[in-house]
């Protein structure tokens, strides 16, 4: 394209369709872009002129196309894609979460009454370890007129997953570092089986930690369901890291939750993991759900256990992504 058929089509414009068309807007963002662009255009300084009106002309709309309004919440960029959606940073410390289908609509529902259920039945000392639910309401897309359930999240900063955590230990994790890490995740499941959900989907990317205070979150409470009930679905992708129940679509219970924890544990440690410590996770992933322990907060007292036998009393231990 050239920089004159550019010109024209911004002039003739009246609405985003006709300047960035239907089909492919953003390829045609890029064609205007780059025939526009002070660098290439021709020494006429009319032209010029012209050209680089356009120029701001095209930005300022596209920079607004990209900005959509939900709610009372301005949208720019995704800050982060999750399994099911989408989150968008919306400011004071919170993200809104916008299903990518909305057949989807049905698990972002599970996630706020869990979240809800927790918040009314969870002891207060321990509700940061999970989200807090801020707001939540439905959206028509005025394009196709797609319902989606919207929910708004509140979040702390400084958070990373244990994906990113076993990046910058790829040989393992030292056993006193996870255990802080195990302790905070059984404490979390302690509170959430009390309330009588099961979350049904611990992984790596949805145990979130704090390092310099040694805060836990567990996230995306999506797929989570009332203990004795069915996991509705499985994160794509991620099936060898669930229990028999889940994979076979039987009723679940706190030994789920336990056991997919106590896998995400070994898997930090690595081939680092001290045989006690590698002996107590393997009771907790016993293959029948009748197997395992069913109280997180009992098996919390367990691991201290083993913990102070292996290494005394507990001593606040500094953590650092960068080793």
């Amino acid at each position: 394209m050239r920089a004159a058929e550019a010109i024209g089509l911004v002039a003739a414009a009246r609405t985003d369709a006709d300047l960035f068309g239907a089909d492919q807007p953003a390829r045609r963002y890029r064609e205007l872009v780059a025939a526009l662009h002070p660098d290439r255009l021709p020494a006429d300084p009319a032209v010029r002129a012209e050209a680089l009106d356009a120029f701001v002309h095209v930005t300022t709309r596209w920079q607004a196309r990209r900005v959509t309004v939900l709610g009372d919440y301005r949208l720019g960029t995704p800050a982060h894609s999750g399994d099911l959606a989408d989150l968008y940073d919306v400011g004071a410390d919170r993200l809104l979460k916008l299903p990518r289908r909305p057949t989807d609509n049905d698990l972002m529902a599970r996630e706020a009454h869990a979240l809800h259920t927790i918040a009314e039945r969870g002891d207060p000392r321990y509700l940061p370890y999970v989200p807090r639910l801020v707001d939540e309401f439905p959206h028509r897309d005025a394009a196709d007129g797609a319902e989606r359930r919207i929910t708004v999240l509140a979040t702390a900063p400084g958070l990373h997953d244990l994906d990113e955590v076993r990046h910058a230990y790829p040989h393992g994790l030292d056993a006193r570092d996870v255990a802080w890490m195990w302790r905070r995740l059984l404490v979390v499941l302690g509170l959430a089986h009390r309330a009588g959900l099961v979350h049904g989907a611990v992984l790596p990317r949805h145990v979130l930690i704090e390092p310099d205070a040694h805060g836990v979150v567990l996230v995306d409470w999506c797929f989570s369901a009332a203990v004795g009930s069915t996991i509705p679905a499985l994160v794509p992708g991620q099936e060898e890291w669930y229990p028999e129940e889940i994979l076979r679509r039987r009723p679940c219970g706190p030994g789920t939750d336990i056991a997919m924890a106590s896998r995400c544990m070994s898997w930090l440690m690595g081939p680092r993991a001290p045989r006690e410590l590698h002996t107590f996770a393997q009771g907790c992933r016993q293959r029948h759900l009748d197997g395992r322990p069913d109280d997180a907060w009992r098996l919390l007292r367990e691991l201290d256990q083993v913990l102070d036998r292996l290494y005394g009393p507990r001593t606040f231990r500094p953590f650092t992504l960068t080793p």
